[in-house]
């Protein structure tokens, strides 16, 4: 299924912790898509998702909001 989580107007470290109490409550497979302001998450959501055994399937930036969109590995 896919999610989405609106990281908005937060400042690191928030928009991680949010996706990460949101990736929790999901399955594998599934695909959360994260909208944020803070430019910070371009690298931080990926580094997370490298260290927890997710995959970011596409990121990218319109005017002053991030978007990125990754799928949820399984959580052992």
């Amino acid at each position: 299924m896919k999610y989405q989580l609106d990281a908005r107007r937060l400042l690191c470290p928030l928009p991680v912790i949010r996706t990460q109490d949101k990736v929790a409550t999901l399955a594998a497979g599934d695909v959360l898509e994260v909208k944020a302001t803070d430019r910070g998450v371009l690298n931080d959501i990926p580094a997370w998702c490298r260290i927890n055994g997710h995959q970011v399937l596409e990121s990218h930036v319109d005017g002053g909001e991030v978007t990125i969109t990754l799928q949820v590995g399984n959580k052992e």
